[in-house]
């Protein structure tokens, strides 16, 4: 009787043993991956925490709560940082392009300018400025973004709206129709047109929007690159022959203004190429 009590409390006592090196051993990978993950600018990643005890569920929940606030911060700065690059930049170009432009029209108003062979060089100049002036114009939007006025819209709706503006995508909408958030309609509106607009250009046929806890907007156009990814957002930034590089980074600064943000999601949703994730709206909330 007292062997059989010993071999069943032996027994009981290695197998405690043996969960708990394979509890701390599982414990282990997931601060690991979490590591990497962070490493690698992927701040979407989550540690599952299912299966842990109470302590260590509140601690895993907190540390992936940290991770998205890594994330969103590490994007606000970047965001910020080509904000005031840009303004500093379009200025700049815009004192040293004036004073061209009025050189070249104060010389080609000049009768002895004219129809000399000069005219044509100066000319050329001109044009060429004032190209560069558009064109540094045309960034100066990322610095004056209007003021967002939030209100609540319901995303279902709201988004059935931006479908009819592409009538000849396939569109899957899965959003519970009484799901509601507050944003800036116009602003996001905005957003999602960019979204749309480069999944058209990257050959995009079907377009998904699904309500997962953030928003999900997916394609199937052509996937992005790995060593693309991590520069999609960032100003300038374009690997088409005529983008303009403003659209992600534009869209990633409207989301931030009102406490959003957008991101690359590491693996896209199950039947696309690509998906982008809408983020933040927990904080909302609260």
């Amino acid at each position: 009787m007292v062997i059989n009590i010993v071999i069943i409390f032996t027994t009981a006592v290695v197998l405690v043993i043996v969960w708990f090196i394979r509890h701390q051993r599982m414990l282990r990978t997931k601060a690991f991956l979490m590591r990497e993950a962070v490493r690698n600018g992927d701040f979407t990643f989550r540690v599952p925490s299912k299966g842990m005890f109470f302590g260590e569920k509140a601690l895993t929940d907190t540390l992936n709560d940290m991770e998205n606030d890594i994330g969103r911060l590490t994007a606000q700065n970047e965001v910020e940082s080509w904000e005031k690059l840009t303004r500093v930049l379009t200025h700049e170009i815009n004192n040293a392009t004036t004073p061209i432009l009025s050189i070249c029209q104060a010389f080609l108003a000049s009768p002895e300018i004219h129809a000399t062979p000069y005219h044509e060089g100066i000319a050329a100049i001109q044009d060429t400025t004032k190209a560069l002036a558009a064109f540094v114009d045309s960034y100066r939007k990322m610095t004056q973004i209007q003021k967002p006025e939030p209100e609540e819209i319901a995303l279902c709706h709201f988004m059935r709206g931006i479908a009819c503006m592409y009538p000849s995508l396939t569109w899957s909408i899965d959003i519970p129709e009484d799901k509601t958030i507050t944003i800036d309609s116009d602003l996001l509106r905005h957003t999602m047109i960019n979204i749309i607009k480069n999944a058209v250009e990257a050959g995009a046929k079907s377009i998904g929007v699904r309500w997962r806890r953030n928003l999900y907007i997916s394609n199937d156009g052509m996937a992005i690159p790995w060593e693309n990814a991590r520069d999609i957002f960032v100003p300038f930034y374009t690997t088409k022959r005529h983008g303009t590089g403003i659209g992600l980074s534009l869209s990633r600064q409207i989301l931030m203004m009102q406490g959003y943000d957008i991101s690359l999601a590491p693996v896209p949703q199950s039947g696309f190429h690509v998906s982008f994730i809408i983020t933040g709206f927990e904080k909302h909330l609260l």
